[in-house]
């Protein structure tokens, strides 16, 4: 029986009954047989992505609201991922879900209602993005003077490639790792960001080893075309790359999303291969500047010090000025040590003779007699015993003191002589004797020494005194000068 035919008339009893299965399964036919191809534009309304992959979202406009779900293959093929408040154009069949008791449409194929809905959501990401400071200035990082290895990630196939290239073979050939994507489609989000962080998950100084610098490419287009690099799966991939990026994608007019996010933006491929080396004859143009003037520096460094070296020399005496005051002391001291040494021994022989003098044995003899009788006059009055023990006390005593007295005179003994031994070497180190012995002459006129060849030419003869012996030069052989009387011999103690 057709569900679509006219009602019973009032009162009409014979009317069949149906299941409610049976309603919502007649629905679903009717909705499904008339719109099974339709083309719906909206706007966005709720999106729901559970973890199944699909996608379920409402259609709306100012007065009326259709469910919709996207199945996961539709979803994975999409250029531009639905997102809330984007005005689209979804292509689908109409149908009903029985358990629910609601109709939504099955999309096959979603696309933005043009330009204008593109930059609307743009603008979204970007203000999304840039309240999270992934554009701000100070988290970019500089880009390497010289890398050794760059990685670029583009087209293998296209002229992008080749213009990189060859401009980087121009200006300083360095080592170019590409990781191959698509630049335009629905694969070009996804791939674009494994290679940026495939790139960053490589080991440096590895068999593949870790680029230093990352360059994004691809020639210019519409804004369809480059929309890959407008997602936000690229943009946060290139915000996170701990390796400095450049992003050069389309002509200098184009701007995406990743041209915020990157640390350096170049206005074209080409143009990025020119940030990423400096020019090759520069550098040694630059190099070639700078060891001259390092050489020109140097030198005229050495010459300034070698002009103050040649100052300072002129200040300074020279060296024999240098020695003259002390050779002259050295001769005026040799020349007083002897007469110095004959005084001082003269001296202590005096004292020594008075000191002997004062110890005549008479004296020592009443002086031992005397105290002899003081003993014996002590002694009667005391205690035998005691006298013997004392006697005994005193007389170690006594040795003991005299053991201390030998040992001291003869330390003192030793000592005087020892210094006197030490004044002997002296008085021959400092004696004119010593200088004569090292090739020198001392010349006397009449008994004093010549300095000056004034003196000796004056002088009537001259008496040369070398090492070995004396020479006389001229004038008559002096009489012998007769011998000192002796003094007389202090007497002796005993």
């Amino acid at each position: 029986m057709d569900l679509l035919d006219d009602g019973p008339e009032e009162g009409d009893g014979n009317t069949p009954e149906f299941s409610v299965s049976e309603l919502s399964g007649a629905v679903k036919r009717v909705i499904e047989g008339e719109f099974g191809f339709v083309r719906v534009k909206g706007e966005v309304g709720r999106v729901s992505r559970p973890r199944s992959g699909h996608i379920y979202l409402d259609l709306k406009d100012d007065k009326a609201v259709i469910s919709g779900v996207m199945w996961k293959g539709v979803a994975s093929r999409l250029q531009t991922q639905p997102e809330e408040g984007m005005e689209v154009i979804a292509t689908g069949r109409l149908t009903t879900f029985p358990g629910q008791s609601k109709y939504q449409i099955v999309i096959e194929d979603m696309r933005p209602a043009g330009a204008g809905a593109l930059m609307a959501m743009l603008e979204k990401r970007k203000a999304l993005l840039q309240s999270e400071g992934l554009f701000d200035a100070s988290r970019k990082k500089p880009l390497p003077f010289l890398p050794e290895i760059i990685g670029v990630v583009t087209s293998p196939s296209g002229a992008v490639i080749r213009d990189i290239l060859h401009r980087l073979r121009d200006r300083f050939p360095r080592k170019v790792l590409i990781w191959p994507v698509a630049v335009q489609g629905a694969k070009c989000a996804p791939e674009v960001t494994r290679a940026i962080e495939g790139f960053n998950q490589l080991t440096p100084g590895g068999a593949l080893p870790r680029p230093d610098l990352l360059i994004v490419a691809r020639g210019g287009g519409s804004i369809e075309d480059l929309w890959g690099f407008n997602e936000e799966s690229v943009a946060r991939a290139a915000a996170a790359s701990d390796i400095p990026l450049i992003s050069a994608v389309g002509h200098e007019t184009d701007t995406t999303l990743i041209d915020f996010v990157s640390d350096q933006r170049a206005p074209t491929p080409t143009a990025a291969a020119e940030l990423a080396v400096p020019v090759r004859r520069d550098l040694l143009a630059w190099t070639d500047e700078v060891q001259a003037r390092l050489s020109r520096a140097i030198t005229q460094r050495l010459e300034l010090r070698d002009q103050r070296l040649r100052d300072l020399s002129r200040a300074l005496p020279r060296p024999d000025m240098l020695l003259d005051g002390p050779r002259q002391r050295l001769d005026t001291i040799s020349d007083r040590l002897p007469a110095a040494l004959t005084r001082g021994v003269q001296t202590r022989r005096v004292v020594l003779s008075e000191t002997a003098g004062s110890l005549r044995p008479a004296m020592l003899r009443s002086r031992l007699a005397e105290e002899t009788r003081r003993v014996a006059q002590i002694g009667s009055r005391l205690d035998p015993r005691i006298v013997q023990r004392d006697v005994a006390q005193k007389s170690e005593r006594v040795a003991d003191l005299a053991r201390r007295l030998d040992a001291a005179f003869q330390q003192s003994t030793g000592k005087r002589r020892e210094r006197l031994d030490a004044l002997d070497r002296l008085r021959e180190t400092l004696g004119y004797k010593a200088t004569l012995k090292r090739g020198y002459a001392v010349v006397r006129a009449e008994g004093q020494v010549v300095t000056t060849k004034a003196e000796a030419e004056k002088a009537g003869g001259l008496e040369i005194e070398f090492n070995d012996g004396k020479m006389r030069i001229g004038g008559s052989v002096p009489k012998k000068a007769p011998p000192k009387k002796k003094a007389p011999e202090q007497g002796s103690l005993f």
